[in-house]
């Protein structure tokens, strides 16, 4: 289940960046030259939906990896500027705060 919830919460990382880029695509399509509002029609649902699915990843992600407050309110937020989400992704996995059970028991294991 741990391994599931976050390899879901990666997918909808990757997920809601490239979201931004369609909807700002979009939006730059809705106010420039052509002033068409279907970009913005159609990947602004899409978007705000992955949103949503971002955060909810992040509050379950926190509560199996046992993270700060600090650490969730940061993912959290990394919802909002574009291509954040990964950018924090990168970042939690690097500081191993997206390790499964497995990697942690696999390391705690001495050798010798």
């Amino acid at each position: 289940m741990r391994e599931k919830v976050t390899r879901l919460f990666v997918v909808a990382a990757i997920a809601e960046a490239i979201s931004w880029a369609a909807l700002l695509a979009g939006m730059a399509v809705k106010y420039g030259p052509p002033a068409n509002e279907l970009g913005v029609q159609v990947f602004g649902p899409i978007h705000g939906g992955l949103f949503v699915a971002y955060g909810v990843l992040v509050l379950a992600v926190a509560r199996l990896h046992r993270w700060s407050l600090l650490t969730t309110g940061v993912a959290l937020a990394c919802a909002v500027p574009p291509f954040a989400t990964l950018v924090f992704e990168r970042w939690a996995r690097r500081r191993g705060l997206l390790r499964s059970a497995r990697e942690s028991v696999r390391e705690a294991t001495p050798v010798g």
